[in-house]
């Protein structure tokens, strides 16, 4: 893909096109090309802030019925790593990426880290470069649709801690997770984990980190008891 299909793609066209580039080199990129002087630390920065701002007024626009700490939650969901990567993976932003050959053999363009800071910088220069209407735009458009799946899904539930706290009443004991095995490359895991209470299996999950893996044990605890 090239810059011009993305701005046919996102219907948005650019009059600062080397801001544009620059959401898209990566730090390590700077040792391979020494004229260009700035990553895209700082756009993801400001386009981190701008996500932050958008997603709080939208949820508290959309869904009145939920109190300030479901709203975090849902928040806290809606702009993970593994959210903004998904939205980062749909409109190829990895494939613009400027990366070193070092980053590029492990997989980078496939990094969900990578394309999450991606997708930030990116936010960053529609509004330094079209302004905040643009960027809630952008976000209405690609994001924030994910929302009410994030809802119906229940995946703004931290399960792991709604699971430990129905055990810890139980036996005072917090629950253990046990990775039972990981396959695939560094860039691309999947890991399966066990959740245990007094050497117990209570549920058992996977994920593409052991954060996941270990939420979707929780929640599998969580469902067997019927406590969702």
């Amino acid at each position: 893909m090239s810059f011009d299909e993305l701005q046919k793609n996102i219907q948005i066209t650019f009059s600062n096109r080397d801001l544009l580039k620059q959401a898209f080199y990566h730090r390590s990129y700077l040792n391979e090309d020494r004229t260009i002087k700035e990553s895209n630390e700082r756009l993801e920065f400001l386009g981190d802030s701008v996500l932050s701002l958008l997603t709080s007024h939208h949820l508290f626009t959309h869904y009145p019925q939920y109190p300030e700490g479901i709203l975090t939650n849902i928040r806290s969901s809606l702009v993970k790593t593994k959210t903004l990567a998904s939205v980062a993976s749909e409109l190829k932003l990895g494939d613009l990426l400027f990366l070193s050959k070092g980053e590029e053999d492990s997989g980078g363009r496939k990094n969900q880290s990578l394309l999450a800071d991606v997708f930030e910088a990116l936010l960053g220069v529609i509004y330094l470069d079209q302004g905040l209407d643009s960027a809630r735009t952008y976000l209405e458009t690609y994001l924030f649709p994910k929302a009410q799946k994030l809802i119906e899904d229940k995946a703004y539930i931290d399960f792991k801690s709604h699971l430990q706290e129905i055990v810890q009443q139980k036996v005072k004991i917090s629950p253990i997770y046990k990775v039972e095995r990981s396959e695939g490359p560094d860039h691309d895991k999947t890991f399966w984990v066990d959740v245990l209470s007094e050497n117990v299996v209570l549920g058992s999950g996977k994920g593409k980190s052991k954060q996941e893996a270990e939420q979707s044990a929780a929640r599998a605890a969580l469902e067997s008891k019927g406590a969702i």
